[in-house]
């Protein structure tokens, strides 16, 4: 059936809202799962090169655990107040006004998402390749300036395609599989840390004294700063949950504990993890572990095997169950976005369909899907995440100061405690802090990332959806 508009046409009658079939266990294993990829595995190795300090690299990721869970706590209230589907963009919609949560959603299908996964499914490709070497960037079909096609970004393109198919099906089982490998991560690092804890004796022989002036590049305080952004980042997609708000259960309530259940679960299992490397290993071994696969190199170590050996294709195997599901938390909660942006009008309208019997939408899941693939194949999806990292820190500064704007008119929003006053706040300035670091010392990565937002204004004016006469 369809609708009659007044010039006489007929439309499509598509929902305008989705079904809530997720439980507080599924918005959980969400943020939890799409938080854990490979990062955690390998991105303490870039940290302690530019903070040279045992204690300095626990900081990072203490500092990197209490940030993300007071953006987790600040959200909370924004998905008691908005729980619809898209989330984040929905928060900046409603604070800043259409254009507002366009370019949010914009720069997400053109990269924050859609570039996350690309990575993430290579890096799955990559450590395939550990226990398949056919799997290898060695092996090149076909290779020009801006494409680039071997069996790493076919294996990748292939794995974005069955998680893609799999979310199609239905959302509990996107759900279901969300749990299970969710499940397996957490029990993985608490193996990895309990194995690190019991046979490393490192600790007790590291020095925890600060880097001299002259170790560091550039002064102790912006190096810290920008050291933060690995681990940041490797924390990230704590907000995906939120995409799926309006299909959360009693979303008022539970998209709220999820995300702090879930970003305080994480964080503290990377806290311990990084105790556990140094545990296993001198602060020099992590700065120099091959390939920065500190995990890897932090079980053979405490096994005496070769780093090539048997800890190669143990934490192949980990990493592998952790990208995996780190991939399908993505896809599922990813597509929401695009689909909430056509609904409203302000992207193409086949993008707000649903599939009839699934209450799915394909359309807003393929096209991700198509644009995933692309960014694999250029081999870009590592730069172009370069780029918007400090676009992805405005954004959420935006979103919590868009908060406070909204609680002038919406009493929902208005601070009833004092930890609800003082959190949001500390928030906003350790983001800030990391944002201006990055702007002083990378103004590159600053620049290009916010062209691409930028290019997100006159594409604006290009899809919205003109008003009827």
């Amino acid at each position: 059936m369809g609708t009659m508009t007044k010039s006489g046409s007929t439309q499509p009658a598509f929902p305008r809202t989705l079904p809530r079939r997720l439980g507080l266990v599924d918005a959980t294993t969400i943020v939890a799962g799409s938080m854990i990829g490979s990062g955690i595995f390998i991105t303490s190795a870039d940290i302690a090169r530019q903070v040279k300090s045992a204690s300095l690299l626990l900081l990072v990721w203490v500092f990197t655990a209490l940030v993300t869970v007071a953006g987790a706590w600040s959200y909370g209230k924004l998905a008691m107040a908005f729980p619809k589907a898209g989330g984040q963009y929905v928060y900046l919609r409603e604070a800043w006004g259409d254009l507002g949560g366009f370019l949010y959603g914009w720069a997400a299908l053109l990269v924050i998402q859609t570039g996350t996964i690309a990575a993430v499914a290579v890096a799955f490709a990559k450590y395939l390749g550990v226990l398949i070497p056919a799997i290898s960037s060695k092996h090149v079909f076909f290779k020009a300036k801006f494409l680039s096609i071997t069996p790493l970004e076919i294996v990748a393109i292939l794995l974005i395609a069955l998680l893609t198919w799999w979310n199609t099906t239905s959302v509990q089982n996107g759900a279901r599989l969300q749990n299970v490998f969710t499940a397996a991560k957490v029990l993985s690092l608490v193996g990895l840390l309990s194995v690190c804890f019991l046979a490393g004796g490192q600790l007790g022989n590291i020095s925890w004294a600060l880097p001299a002036a002259g170790d560091l590049k550039i002064p102790l305080l912006w190096a810290f700063a920008v050291a933060t952004v690995g681990s940041l980042f490797s924390a990230d997609a704590w907000n995906n949950v939120t995409f799926l708000g309006e299909e959360v259960r009693d979303a008022e309530t539970n998209v709220p504990k999820a995300l702090v259940y879930g970003t305080g679960l994480v964080t503290l299992l990377y806290v311990l993890a990084n105790v556990g490397y140094l545990s296993a290993l001198p602060l020099s071994g992590i700065a120099s572990a091959p390939e920065d696969r500190v995990a890897t190199a932090a079980i053979g170590a405490v096994s005496g095997s070769a780093e090539a050996g048997t800890p190669a294709l143990i934490m192949a195997c980990i990493i592998l169950v952790s990208t995996f599901g780190c991939l399908n938390g993505l896809i599922l909660a990813g597509s929401r976005v695009l689909y909430a942006m056509s609904r409203d009008g302000l992207f193409l309208p086949a993008f707000s369909e649903v599939a009839p019997k699934t209450m799915i939408p394909v359309n807003a899941l393929v096209a991700q899907f198509l644009w995933s693939a692309l960014l694999c194949l250029s081999g870009r999806y590592g730069d172009l995440l370069d780029y918007v990292i400090p676009t992805v820190l405005m954004f959420y500064i935006a979103t919590i100061v868009g908060r406070w704007k909204l609680a002038r008119t919406n009493p929902a929003l208005a601070p009833r405690s004092l930890a609800d006053r003082v959190i949001p706040v500390l928030y906003v300035i350790a983001t800030v802090y990391v944002t201006i670091a990055l702007v002083v010392f990378k103004p590159t990565f600053t620049v290009r990332g916010l062209v691409i937002v930028a290019l997100g204004v006159p594409a604006f004016f290009l899809f919205r959806k003109k008003p009827a006469a």
